[in-house]
């Protein structure tokens, strides 16, 4: 299932932390607020970015059975 935002960016998370900070210090007084901006941004962009995850299913698809002959 595809969401209504499918953009795609192929980044590295070092990327996204010095993009984020980098705009941060840009809009920000004082070095404390940058950074507590920069944390909310990534926060922000990272609970976007995921999927909700149902944790049997992923478990169980990547357990792998095995059939023993004795």
């Amino acid at each position: 299932m595809e969401s209504h935002n499918s953009r795609r960016i192929d980044t590295t998370l070092g990327e996204l932390i010095a993009a984020a900070s980098e705009v941060a210090f840009e809009y920000s007084d004082n070095d404390k607020d940058a950074y507590r901006l920069a944390r909310l941004a990534l926060i922000e962009m990272l609970k976007k970015a995921s999927r909700p995850i149902d944790f049997e299913d992923e478990f169980l698809s990547t357990v792998t059975r095995k059939t023993y002959l004795h």
